[in-house]
């Protein structure tokens, strides 16, 4: 007999389904999902069966099923009215406009969001405090908090704001965040055989390797990416790392030899990361389907959420609300 569901969510913003991977751990089910990007939407069906609907602004509120928590990593947009706080009218001409519809509309339990670090700071602090000002008008209790994948077992330094909402009629406790995980990790432990990378790999003659022991950096610096050498002047997407430390951030975007994961130096060799290196990054399970092109899979897992860290904070969710 099929286990019934703990609790039901909609996926917004979708992309590959990060938060439907971490949310689907702790027993949760999808009643509904939204991603723009054709080719993040064809992922996401390989993987889990349906098709995402659409433009999420082109959505009515009242076609999407009742569930108990709403999620997604929405896209950072500046409002529209400065220095002030209209509320939800505040949001008009943003895609949070759309989050904020659906929560008026459809009261779930809990709303999960995930956001660059730097919305902490957009326009001076007040697209935050904008963003939980209307989420409390709807009578929500919020708390947010930076979380960087490092912390919680990924061998990434991976830094997201992490919002949550507690509808007040659906929790007798307050909410925490997660606290750091204290284990020491690694990237050598993710990667794959050289066997299996050599297209990855970085042949120039502007490399240059200017720390060939990092055993007392490691000593220094748990947790963390530890520079070792850069290609060419060491710009963007030029700066190589020891595997001993953690992998920086993996990106959607930039440019450089090493464009989108960085440049790691191997077994004595320097390379790209794989994307299935990528997806281990991102706590994503050994079977998930990737997409075959290297570009798009840069790009997929460069703007997904690490379902790790969804999957911990989902469970604090889930002890408040139970």
């Amino acid at each position: 007999m099929k286990k019934s569901a703990r609790f039901s969510f909609i996926d917004l913003f979708a992309g590959i389904g990060g938060f439907r991977v971490g949310l689907e751990r702790l027993e949760g089910k999808c009643v509904f999902s939204s991603e723009i990007d054709k080719h993040a939407a064809a992922t996401y069906e390989r993987n889990f069966g349906e098709k995402p609907a659409g433009d999420i602004t082109k959505i009515e509120a009242d076609s999407i099923p009742d569930h108990d928590l709403l999620c997604g990593g929405f896209p950072c947009q500046p409002f529209s009215v400065s220095g002030k706080r209209l509320g939800f009218e505040d949001a008009r001409g943003t895609l949070f406009f759309d989050v904020m519809r659906i929560v008026q509309r459809k009261r779930p339990k809990a709303v999960f969001l995930e956001n660059v670090a730097n919305y902490v700071t957009h326009q001076r602090g007040s697209t935050l405090s904008r963003t939980i000002g209307m989420l409390e008008d709807q009578r929500y209790h919020v708390e947010w908090k930076i979380l960087n994948a490092s912390d919680f077992g990924i061998p990434q330094a991976r830094k997201r704001l992490y919002i949550v909402g507690i509808r007040k009629d659906s929790f007798s406790r307050s909410f925490a965040f997660p606290q750091p995980d204290q284990r020491k990790t690694s990237l050598k432990t993710l990667l794959l055989a050289n066997g299996q990378t050599s297209a990855y790999r970085i042949q120039r003659d502007d490399i240059s390797i200017t720390k060939e022991n990092v055993s007392e950096i490691i000593g220094r610096r748990i947790n963390k990416p530890i520079q070792i050498g850069i290609i060419n002047k060491g710009g963007q997407g030029e700066r190589i790392y020891s595997v001993e430390g953690h992998a920086i951030t993996l990106s959607a975007h930039g440019g450089g030899a090493a464009a989108k994961t960085g440049a790691y130096l191997v077994d004595g060799k320097v390379r790209k990361l794989h994307p299935v290196e990528c997806r281990r990054l991102m706590g994503f399970p050994e079977s998930f389907k990737i997409d075959p092109r290297p570009s798009q899979a840069y790009k997929q897992f460069g703007n997904a959420v690490v379902a790790d860290v969804i999957e911990k904070v989902g469970k604090n969710i889930l002890e408040v609300l139970e």
